[in-house]
């Protein structure tokens, strides 16, 4: 039954430990020899963030595989395994969510900037690259939009 549950729980941390990448030096094949339309810019504001993929479904089913595995390990007869399994699989569930958000977080900054043509626009985008205020950039527009480093 053990190895039952090592492979549960193995496999749970490998699946939560996939995040996005958001960075704005990171591009999905099907980006590559797209046209974007580029815009200059100067940086306004600089704030820190957190960014997480808000799904943990994942997270949450394996967790409750796992500890539903491991609770129906507990006690002897029909009932206490059936009483565990369900236990094991309500804590499994939570901690299995928990650790897929706390795996899939990821630091980012939103920037608000203020293109050229004087109109003002926000950007949130991975850490990889900080920008400073007062830092002429240009802005990317595409899927996903950027601001990179002029």
């Amino acid at each position: 039954m053990s190895k039952k549950l090592l492979s549960a729980v193995c496999g749970a941390i490998l699946l939560t430990g996939c995040a996005d990448n958001i960075n704005s030096d990171h591009y999905t094949t099907g980006s590559v020899g797209k046209v974007s339309t580029v815009a200059q810019c100067t940086v306004l504001s600089v704030r820190p963030i957190s960014v997480d993929s808000g799904d943990t479904s994942a997270g949450t089913m394996l967790g409750g595989i796992a500890g539903g595995v491991a609770g129906s390990t507990i006690g002897h007869g029909r009932s206490a395994n059936t009483l565990g399994a369900i236990g094991g699989a309500l804590l499994g569930g939570l901690v299995g969510s928990a650790t897929q958000k706390g795996l899939s977080s990821q630091s980012g900054y939103e920037y608000i900037v203020k293109l050229d043509n004087g109109q003002a626009i926000s950007i949130a985008q991975g850490a990889s690259q900080p920008l400073m205020v007062g830092q002429r950039c240009l802005v990317l527009y595409g899927n996903p939009s950027r601001i990179i480093a002029q």
